[in-house]
C-alpha cells in the first residue's frame, strides 16, 4: 500500500508508473484504492451483474485514476478496483457509489457514521482481485496520518491492517515541509500502525538530491523508518489524465495554437480530461478560465464540460457573468459545445424534480439549443466504440448521467452513431438552426484521432496528425521507466511477499 502524507502527493501517478513498470516485468498486477473522491469517473466492467444477452457484462463506474492504472497494467478496468467512489455534489455531501452502482446522496456526516459498514465490499472486492494476480498496488486516499478517522477508515491503516498490507509512505518535496510531514505522521499513527510501515519516499525531487540526504538521515532517525528511494520530477506527468480538479488549480500556460478553446472551470467540474486530447494538439490553445475572470474576448471556442451538479453549476455560471459572455460569443458567430452536463446546461431548462443533485426544482438554460432536460431514471452507463455518419469517423467514449433531454432540437443530431458504418442509427446530441452550438452526453469524444481532426476542421483549426492513444501508452511507458531508474524496484517488490 502507498499511503501519502497528504492528498495530491502523486499517489496515483506512482502507482499508474509502478503498475506498468511489474506489468513489464511479466507480472499480472491490479490497482485498488478502497475510496476515491473524484468526479472524474471511468466506466468498468460490471462482473457481479448479469451477463447481457450478448454474453458481455454492464457497466459500472471507477474513479478515472483507476481506470489509468488498470490501463497501465494492460487490464480492462473492473469496479472492484474502486469499490467506493465519493462523488462531491455539495460542500458538504456526496453521491457514493457502491461497487459501480449509485447507492444514493449522504452528507458528510451520515456517510462518516456509514462507512465502516462498507468495509465488507471493500475488502471481497480485495480478495477477488488478488485471485487473479501476482501483485496489487494499493493506492490510500489523502493522509494517511488523519487519526481521528482510524475508527471508520476504510481506505487507508485500518484497511492495511484488516487486508494485512505493508505501507510505504510518500511525502512530495515539491510542496515543501517533507521533514515535517513525515514526522509528524510517525508521530500521530498507533505503534502497531507505525510498526506495518516499511519506508518512506520522496516524491517531485528537482535539483541535487545531496543537499537533502541530511534531512533524510534525519527523518530515519526520528521514525525509525527506512528511507526507499527519491523519484524525481516526471516532466511528461501531464499528459496523463489528471485524478481530481485539484489539477486544474495549477493549469499550465495555453499554448500558441490558432484556435483558441476556453473552458469554464465549473465548482462540479467532471471528467474534465476530455478536454485533453484538444490540449495536446499543437495548433490549439486551451484557457481554463477560473472564477473572477471573464471569458477571454479573442475565444474562437467555448466548451461546457460535464459537472456533477448541472442546475447548481448554471448558478455559478451566472454568478461570474459567464452566461453572458457565452451568450454575446454565440451572437457574434462564435461557436459552442456543451458536454454530458454541459450539453444539458445548453437546452432551454434542467429540472430535477427528485432533488437527485440538489434542492429539487429548475433552472433555465443558456437556450442555445431547443431541448429540455429532466435528472432522474437509472444512470446511462455504456462504454462506445461506434461509427458516425455524419462525420464518417469512428467514435470511441463512454456516456455516464441520469438526465433525458428531449426538444425538437434533438432532430438536427451532432452525431449519427451505429455499430458498423452500414448498420442501423441512433442519433445522439444536438445542433443548433445556426450551427453555432452543439452538444452531446459522448465523454472522450475528442480522444478519437480522425473525429477529432474533423472536428476541429470544422471550427476551423487545423489538427495535426496526433496519435492521442499511442502518446498515452508511450508515456505510461516512459513513466514506468521513470521509476525504474529511481526505485529500486526488487526491493519494494520483496516487501509484498
Amino acid at each position: 500500500m502507498i499511503q501519502g502524507t497528504s492528498s495530491d502527493v502523486g499517489k496515483s501517478l506512482l502507482v499508474a508508473g509502478l503498475c506498468r513498470a511489474y506489468q513489464r516485468r511479466g507480472l499480472a498486477v491490479r490497482p485498488f484504492k478502497a475510496q476515491n473522491m473524484s468526479n472524474n469517473a471511468a466506466v468498468a466492467v460490471d462482473s457481479d451483474a448479469p451477463p447481457n444477452p450478448d454474453g458481455t457484462y454492464p457497466h459500472g463506474e471507477i474513479g478515472r485514476a483507476q481506470a489509468l492504472q488498470a490501463r497501465a497494467c494492460k487490464v480492462a478496468p473492473s469496479i472492484d478496483m474502486n469499490p467506493v467512489l465519493l462523488k462531491p455534489q455539495t460542500e458538504i455531501g456526496a453521491q457514493v457509489v457502491l461497487r459501480g452502482r449509485v447507492l444514493g446522496n449522504c452528507p458528510a456526516r451520515v456517510y462518516h457514521q456509514m462507512r465502516h459498514a462498507l468495509m465488507p465490499a471493500v475488502l471481497g472486492s480485495l480478495e477477488k482481485l488478488r485471485a487473479d494476480a501476482d501483485l496489487i498496488i494499493v493506492e490510500g486516499a489523502g493522509s494517511g496520518a488523519e487519526v481521528y478517522l482510524r475508527d471508520s477508515d476504510i481506505t487507508n491503516m485500518r484497511l492495511a491492517e484488516m487486508a494485512d498490507l505493508p505501507v510505504v509512505f510518500l511525502s512530495d518535496i515539491d510542496r515543501g515541509g517533507t521533514m515535517g510531514a513525515l514526522v509528524g505522521t510517525h508521530a500521530l499513527l498507533r505503534p502497531e500502525d507505525n510498526a506495518r510501515v516499511r519506508g518512506y519516499l520522496i516524491n517531485k525531487f528537482r535539483g541535487d538530491f545531496t543537499i537533502f540526504e541530511p534531512a533524510c538521515e534525519t527523518i530515519t532517525e526520528r521514525t525509525g523508518w527506512p528511507f526507499l528511494g527519491v523519484v524525481r520530477w516526471f516532466e511528461n506527468g501531464s499528459r496523463l489524465p489528471a485524478e481530481d480538479s485539484l489539477a486544474l488549480e495549477r493549469p499550465a500556460e495555453p499554448g500558441a495554437g490558432d484556435l483558441r478553446i476556453a473552458v469554464p472551470r465549473l465548482s462540479r467540474i467532471a471528467n474534465f480530461d476530455d478536454i485533453d486530447p484538444l490540449a495536446a494538439e499543437p495548433g490549439v490553445s486551451v484557457s481554463w478560465v477560473q472564477p473572477g475572470s471573464p471569458i477571454p474576448k479573442d475565444t474562437d471556442v467555448v466548451i461546457l464540460p460535464g459537472s456533477k451538479a448541472t442546475r447548481s453549476d448554471l448558478d455559478v455560471m451566472r454568478r461570474e457573468g459567464w452566461d453572458i459572455d457565452i451568450l454575446a460569443h454565440a451572437r457574434q458567430g462564435g461557436q459552442v459545445v456543451g458536454l454530458c452536463a454541459g450539453f444539458q446546461m445548453l437546452g432551454r431548462v434542467v429540472r430535477d424534480p427528485q432533488g437527485l443533485e440538489g434542492p429539487a426544482g429548475e433552472t433555465p438554460g443558456l437556450g442555445l439549443l431547443d431541448i429540455e432536460t429532466e435528472i432522474g431514471g437509472d444512470k446511462r452507463l455504456i462504454d462506445l466504440a461506434m461509427h458516425d455518419a455524419v462525420s464518417g469517423c469512428p467514435v470511441s467514449g463512454y456516456e455516464m448521467h441520469m438526465g433525458r433531454t428531449t426538444g425538437p432540437g434533438l432532430a438536427r443530431p451532432w452525431l449519427r452513431l451505429s455499430e458498423t458504418p452500414n448498420g442501423p442509427v441512433r442519433d445522439e446530441g444536438a445542433v443548433s438552426a445556426d450551427g453555432c452550438a452543439m452538444g452531446a452526453y459522448v465523454h472522450g469524444l475528442f480522444g478519437g484521432d480522425a473525429f477529432r481532426a474533423h472536428w476541429l476542421a470544422r471550427m476551423g483549426g487545423e489538427a495535426v496528425r496526433l496519435n492521442y492513444e499511442r502518446r498515452v501508452e508511450e508515456t505510461l511507458d516512459e513513466l514506468a521507466a521513470h521509476v525504474e531508474a529511481n526505485l529500486d524496484l526488487d526491493a519494494l517488490l520483496a516487501l509484498a511477499m
